[in-house]
């Protein structure tokens, strides 16, 4: 890292002036440790340094706000006319989204969604709300007819298929936690039948181990798969948060203790991506995003978790050392690798995001030490934010990635601005970073960023 040089009978800075530390003018005398306050030198950041503004993290949601709402429209087409379908009496096989860049019921868009309620609760501005109202009323509007036609015909075509005919968790596990959310923020869509719908499937139809943990048959029989943590996990908690039924906080808490029983690494507090019943020994890849995934669990957890419920304190610990082991890998721009432990690996922006929201919601509910971890939070905000170009995409986000069990699948994964899974953490990143501005004052101490003490 460079640092910048002083130059005789050039100012020292702003710092300097304020600290009360005279400047060395002499054109003939050398800056050295006697005559300049080299503690003072500016080093050449690769990334934006110290804490933004809530108006400056605004305006990057804002890019991210308005290329999505104009990219993903709310909207039906009749695919062969190519005309609009506004009159719900006139649904049928034909008829399909509107062209967009993004698929409105991926699990992506789940977290597109809770970024989104969750922005306006950050900023007051009531149109991040809004994109997910409206989205979530055109998925419920159009299901009981699709519900009724599947029924009778399950290939029949549908937008909605996946989620109404699950055959994964990402077909709306994501989605099903941010209708639940929507509706506890007083959503005026009725939102149940579809939450019903796919509760149902979570708890009752995915493919499990005997021990009841959620597991798949791909690529290898009796896989778990860390990602499958996010997208089960927090539509069981909101669910319990929503009925009161505690046998869904029971199972929320149980797959995060059996998915941490076999795939965390306590030496390194980092999670494999994958495990394989059958291996003798399972090749440890710790893939940012899917360590993304499980941090991120944990803090949604923890959110609705009763504290009194026997599984909270197993929860906290766990998301506590898994911090830990997270923020002693952040690189010196502010984000983590694509395979975290190793930094030949390029830097990856979508688990940067995710780390960025989970860390400042842990700092923000009291999870974590504020003044210990708040820094690489906002270091973190400051490098996504670098990525969010001036169309509003987000760059440098690896594609949709399987699982493998060798270097080379995870090293040479492609990136994309059209990988859906930057997006939402982004908007989740900035909206609690925010959120934690609010309550708390940064400065800059000795050249260093820090929480500003309460006195």
């Amino acid at each position: 890292m460079k640092t910048k040089p002083f130059t005789t009978g050039i100012k020292i800075g702003v710092a300097a002036v304020l600290m009360g530390i005279p400047t060395i003018v002499s054109a003939q005398q050398p800056a050295n440790d006697v005559t300049a306050p080299l503690h003072l030198l500016q080093p050449d950041y690769p990334t934006p340094y110290g804490a933004k503004s809530a108006q400056e993290i605004k305006a990057t949601i804002d890019k991210v706000y308005a290329f999505l709402e104009k990219t993903t429209p709310a909207g039906l087409i009749n695919s062969k006319t190519k005309q609009e379908v506004t009159d719900l009496k006139k649904l049928d096989e034909n008829t399909v989204f509107a062209p967009g860049t993004f698929r409105l019921t991926s699990y992506e868009w789940g977290v597109t969604y809770a970024g989104m309620l969750l922005a306006t609760e950050a900023t007051g501005d009531q149109k991040y709300a809004d994109y997910t109202n409206k989205r979530l009323k055109l998925i419920a509007d159009i299901a009981p007819y699709y519900k009724k036609e599947l029924a009778k015909n399950s290939k029949f075509p549908s937008p909605v298929h996946g989620f109404l005919m699950p055959h994964a968790l990402d077909d709306g596990g994501a989605v099903t936690a941010s209708m639940i959310k929507a509706q506890r923020a007083g959503s005026k869509t009725d939102l149940r039948p579809l939450i019903d719908h796919f509760m149902d499937y979570i708890s009752n139809k995915e493919f499990r181990l005997t021990d009841g943990t959620l597991a798949r048959n791909r690529p290898q029989p009796n896989t778990l798969w860390l990602d499958d943590l996010f997208m089960s996990v927090p539509a069981l908690a909101q669910m319990g948060k929503l009925t009161g039924d505690v046998k869904y906080y029971d199972d929320a808490v149980k797959q995060v203790k059996q998915f941490s029983d076999r795939m965390y690494n306590s030496q390194k507090n980092l999670y494999m991506h994958g495990w394989v019943q059958s291996m003798e020994e399972n090749p440890q890849f710790h893939w940012a995003r899917a360590n993304g995934w499980a941090v991120m669990t944990m803090v949604e957890l923890l959110e609705v978790l009763p504290k009194d419920h026997p599984g909270y304190n197993m929860v906290s610990n766990q998301l506590r050392a898994h911090i830990k082991g997270l923020v002693a890998y952040q690189d010196g721009t502010g984000f983590w690798h694509q395979l975290i432990d190793r930094n030949d690996t390029y830097l990856e922006t979508s688990a940067t995001a995710i780390y960025a929201y989970s860390i400042t919601r842990a700092i923000n509910r009291g999870y974590i030490d504020k003044a210990a971890y708040a820094p690489a939070a906002l270091l973190a905000w400051n490098a996504v934010a670098t990525k969010v170009n001036d169309k509003g995409e987000v760059e440098g986000t690896c594609v949709g990635t399987g699982m493998g069990f060798d270097p080379a699948f995870y090293y040479y994964r492609p990136i994309n601005v059209f990988a859906a899974h930057g997006y939402g953490p982004v908007i989740l990143a900035g909206a609690e970073i925010i959120l934690m501005l609010k309550n708390n004052q940064f400065e800059i101490n000795d050249s260093s960023l820090q929480l500003k003490a309460s006195k």
